[in-house]
């Protein structure tokens, strides 16, 4: 097979349309009649999502960066433009796409079925059904870390989700997460910052110019969000689980608890795991309050996040 003819159908990233908005606004209507099994779990997500913005104080948007990869990337972006959220909590790898679908050619799709022993030979990465040429990734990456640090000066402290903001202010591309995080100062927490190509090479580039990456300063800005927020209300919305999942429930325990909490997963509970651990297990953790309106809906995030978040974006 050739190179040229696999990578021939890039991804776009574009947010839904309008008219895309008011069709799925009537397949919500739909679900809710037909009720089962998980249409009447979307409808009732779109339904908390929807009072759980306007009514709390603290809206988080937690995130696995895989969905990222996808042309999903921006309708999140859109998420946090509009103001919606309050708050980011996702993994390193959600930067590493950011960054390299915003200053970079970009990613293409491909299928599951392809022979990986023949996407090396041919420099190209598989994420799943998506095709990411390894050009368009780790030296893209790089290139802009290098370029991040260049005019800062030696044996500064940094936290974090600054350099994130300072992340964002360097790129141009409107469905960037970055870009919109940096716009709305919205701040993005990544308790496993280091865990990819971003984080890495921030390493490198750090110690050679003597910088540190406070990262004990994002603890202290999600300290001064949960803990002030005990009087207040709060949701999230949560895709997918891991270490951002916990990361977003664990910190709510120190405002006493969601209020809202919207789930969408493939992670089944049985398992033990926190991925697919469901609300309820966590009112017995006081990471969500025993009142609160809260939903898991199963299933792939690229099809049901613009379907339970039409409403709001409309």
């Amino acid at each position: 097979m050739d190179r040229e003819k696999i990578l021939k159908n890039k991804i776009k990233d574009d947010p839904p349309t309008r008219e895309t908005l008011e069709g799925t606004t009537r397949l919500l209507e739909y679900y809710k009649n037909i009720h089962g099994f998980m249409a009447g779990h979307a409808a009732r997500a779109s339904e908390i999502l929807y009072e759980g913005i306007k009514n709390s104080n603290l809206r988080i948007l937690s995130f696995t960066a895989n969905i990222v990869a996808t042309g999903l990337r921006g309708l999140l972006s859109q998420l946090v433009k509009k103001g919606f959220f309050d708050l980011i909590i996702t993994t390193c790898g959600t930067v590493d796409h950011d960054i390299a679908k915003s200053v970079g050619p970009g990613y293409y799709a491909g299928d599951f079925l392809y022979d990986d022993y023949m996407l090396e030979k041919m420099d190209i990465h598989r994420l799943g059904n998506v095709l990411v040429p390894k050009e368009n990734y780790g030296p893209i990456i790089e290139e802009f870390v290098k370029r991040l640090f260049e005019k800062k000066e030696n044996s500064q402290r940094i936290p974090g989700y600054e350099l994130l903001w300072e992340a964002g202010s360097l790129i141009k591309d409107n469905n960037s997460i970055l870009r919109s995080a940096w716009d709305k100062k919205v701040p993005i927490v990544i308790p496993g910052f280091y865990d990819g190509s971003f984080g890495t090479n921030v390493y490198i580039y750090s110690r050679l110019k003597r910088i540190t990456i406070d990262l004990s300063e994002d603890q202290k800005l999600l300290d001064d969000l949960f803990f002030e927020s005990q009087k207040k209300t709060t949701m999230a919305l949560i895709i997918g689980g891991g270490i951002s999942k916990h990361h977003t429930i664990w910190w709510s325990q120190f405002a006493g608890g969601l209020d809202y909490a919207v789930y969408i997963t493939t992670a089944v509970e049985y398992d033990g795991s926190l991925s697919g651990a469901h609300p309820r297990e966590a009112v017995s953790w006081e990471k969500i309050k025993p009142s609160a309106k809260h939903i898991v809906v199963y299933g792939d995030a690229t099809i049901l996040l613009p379907i339970v978040t039409a409403k709001i974006l409309l």
